[in-house]
């Protein structure tokens, strides 16, 4: 069963998809990512898989018939892609070339550009799980893209306060977070001629960095081969830099923000950027979302964001060094 369901309280849909509960765990010594399992081509470097179990469809099933003259649902329509970002099966996204890395930007952005001739898909986001820590059942280095058939409130709110900031000031708020970063410095890790990747100034995560684009652009479908070469930089040394900071392979959450399709021009006040979501506050410590980050949406982050931004920029250049530059 899949479907949508109207939230009344935050004016929001819930996807229920009970059929995921059946998805199998997959054996040690299995993997349906790797060649020669017969489930993707032998010879890959990126690929785009559809997910099996699917929380949205483009032929969905009827909803279930337990809508009431109160509460309203709508069919699971969307699009929930795997995007595998090499056949090496135990390889980390930090690990691979710049150059492969821009086989795997140019790989979302050709299904960036695909899903959005859906007219019914309002909103294609770009993810990568990593972790079991954040719930990942599959090893094999991937990430995913759902199409939306709605804006996610998050990005609903994202679009309102950029708007609002337009509207009274006649810049980007993005921008302008952006330019006072880096004025100030002090939350900056590093940039490079494309990027910037910062800890914001009201980080909810000990280490949740932004990376940011220093063109006001709103999709990977508007950067040029040297944007798309230094955003592939900023992400390897991003994740790298996790990385290195306690020696272990960081869980994180890696969320791509872009602008809605099909939704009508936002492009005066949205702009690109990636935010991280990573649990750790420490090396043996998870910062939980507990009763007041879930319950009523009061994040409250246990370490000043200024020293945070140094114990990263120390292990960006530690990662920098493991590279030999």
């Amino acid at each position: 069963m899949a479907e949508l369901r109207w939230h009344p309280l935050i004016r929001d849909w819930v996807m229920i998809a009970s059929h995921r509960q059946n998805r199998p765990q997959m054996p040690k010594d299995w993997c349906p990512f790797c060649p020669g399992s017969g489930r993707v081509p032998d010879d890959y470097e990126v690929y785009k898989y559809d997910n099996d179990f699917p929380a949205l469809m483009q032929d969905p099933p009827a909803p279930d018939d337990v809508a009431t003259d109160f509460y309203r649902m709508a069919e699971s329509y969307g699009k929930c892609e795997v995007i595998l970002f090499s056949p090496e099966h135990s390889s980390a996204f930090h690990q691979f070339s710049v150059e492969h890395i821009v086989k795997i930007i140019d790989l979302w952005t050709e299904r960036f550009f695909e899903l959005s001739k859906d007219e019914k898909i309002k909103y294609i986001f770009i993810f990568e799980n990593r972790g079991e820590m954040v719930g990942v059942t599959m090893p094999h280095p991937h990430g995913q893209i759902y199409g939306y058939p709605f804006i996610p409130k998050k990005i609903q709110l994202e679009l309102e306060s950029c708007r609002e900031h337009y509207e009274a000031n006649g810049t980007c708020l993005i921008c302008d977070m952006m330019k006072d970063e880096v004025k100030h410095g002090d939350r900056v890790i590093f940039e490079n001629d494309s990027f910037v990747v910062f800890l914001p100034f009201f980080t909810e995560y000990p280490y949740g960095v932004y990376i940011v684009s220093k063109n006001h652009k709103q999709n990977l479908t508007q950067f040029d081969k040297r944007e798309k070469t230094d955003l592939a930089k900023a992400l390897k040394e991003t994740i790298g830099m996790l990385d290195s900071l306690f020696g272990f392979p960081f869980p994180y959450m890696m969320c791509m923000h872009q602008d809605p399709v099909n939704s009508g021009d936002v492009s005066s006040y949205y702009h690109f950027h990636i935010e991280f979501f990573p649990p750790m506050r420490s090396a043996d410590k998870q910062k939980f979302n507990a009763s007041s980050e879930t319950g009523a949406w009061a994040h409250a982050n246990p370490t000043k964001p200024e020293e945070k931004a140094a114990e990263l920029r120390e292990a960006h250049r530690r990662f920098l060094d493991s590279l030999g530059k």
